[in-house]
């Protein structure tokens, strides 16, 4: 196996990288808001449609910060383009947010319409689509080194 080469992070605090410290935030709520938009479609319990659209705001606000942070590695250094993995990850992180935010616009209808169907078809796509992007930022880190000091 060939050794990875370190690319170090161009957006980072005191030798940390800040978009992996970000990541889970987004993650964390666009599970969250699937959740509660299950919930809300079971039960129609208006809170749970609240639910879904306050983890969307929060998960969309943290997920423009790491995708900020993720860009500025991504555009600040060419080494960390010419890693296979970076392309897919940026592109589908960015369909992630993109359908989040729309995600989030539709949340902002009557709490029937904004969760069934379509507030729940676009949170579990979203979702979806989290793994496959997890798996290649871990494969940037772990496999390519990116981020990682040295």
């Amino acid at each position: 196996m060939q050794e990875a080469v370190r690319v170090e992070s161009t957006a980072q605090v005191a030798g940390h990288p800040i978009h992996p410290m970000l990541v889970p935030i987004p993650i964390a709520c666009f599970v969250g808001a699937l959740l509660t938009d299950i919930a809300y479609v079971v039960s129609a319990e208006i809170m749970w449609a609240n639910f879904s659209a306050w983890l969307l705001i929060a998960g969309v606000l943290f997920g423009v910060l790491a995708a900020i942070a993720g860009l500025t590695d991504f555009l600040g250094n060419r080494l960390v383009r010419a890693q296979m993995p970076a392309w897919p990850h940026l592109l589908g992180s960015a369909v992630a947010l993109i359908l989040a935010i729309l995600n989030a616009l539709v949340h902002t209808r009557d709490a029937w319409t904004s969760v069934w169907p379509t507030g729940l078809v676009l949170s579990a796509i979203t979702v979806l689509i989290l793994p496959v992007t997890g798996w290649l930022g871990w494969a940037l880190v772990y496999r390519h080194g990116v981020g990682v000091a040295r």
